[in-house]
């Protein structure tokens, strides 16, 4: 059964006033590729499990388009922590040396101070808004995409079902390491989007936008089922 995409939703990485939110991690250990399709008998029951999030980082169309966002948002981080820098000193001239400027003079920085704070958190909430939005445009458009190349996947390597394990609190508790077909369907993407691979020195996906997933040192579990607080 082929399912339809509802919304992919990446960990958003949030701008900051200082920076980009920064969650990079390490995407899980490949897996082998799939066996033969069976031809005829019982019907398949091959289980596969897959980290969503990181199939989409690791396609090539993923890592192009990410990293054109975050070039993108690279001037408006900077403005936010110029600003952000900006309101910072002004608080530190009001800590040192308000006890030598009149009433007047103090209540002015004061007021300057309010101001500027103000607008700097219109602004950062704007473009939190503006990056989300953006970044999800992505992550729905390759999500789309996505769903097709791991229909055939599964029907070509026999598989019964593939879950997606992004979340963790997903259902599934447990799941071998060889039983993970993310970067294989990553790579059968590649393949049939031509997109080609950033080149030498750019890099690999923007950390910004990288889910926090396990390490790929990790022993052949996965996904430990988490309850809700």
């Amino acid at each position: 059964m082929k399912r339809t995409l509802a919304r992919f939703v990446l960990p958003l990485a949030l701008l900051s006033v200082t920076a980009l939110a920064q969650t990079g991690a390490a995407a899980p250990t490949p897996a082998a590729g799939p066996a033969p399709a069976a031809t005829g008998g019982p019907s398949p029951t091959r289980v596969g499990i897959i980290y969503i999030q990181n199939a989409i980082l690791l396609t090539n169309e993923g890592k192009r388009d990410f990293d054109t966002l975050e070039k993108k948002f690279a001037p408006v981080r900077d403005d936010l922590q110029n600003r952000q820098k900006e309101v910072d000193d002004l608080k530190k001239q009001l800590s040192t040396q308000g006890d030598k400027l009149n009433d007047e003079a103090k209540n002015k920085l004061a007021k300057d101070i309010d101001t500027k704070q103000k607008s700097l958190q219109r602004s950062l909430e704007d473009a939190q808004q503006d990056f989300q939005q953006q970044q999800g445009e992505i992550v729905n458009r390759i999500g789309q995409k996505l769903m097709d190349v791991i229909d055939k996947y599964a029907k070509q390597g026999g598989y019964a079902a593939i879950l997606d394990v992004s979340n963790p609190n997903t259902p599934v508790i447990w799941a071998a390491a060889n039983t993970d077909v993310t970067q294989d369907i990553a790579q059968a993407y590649n393949a049939q989007s031509n997109v080609p691979a950033p080149a030498a020195g750019a890099p690999s996906a923007p950390s910004a936008t990288r889910p926090a997933t396990t390490s790929s040192s990790r022993p052949p579990v996965t996904t430990p089922k988490t309850t809700p607080k």
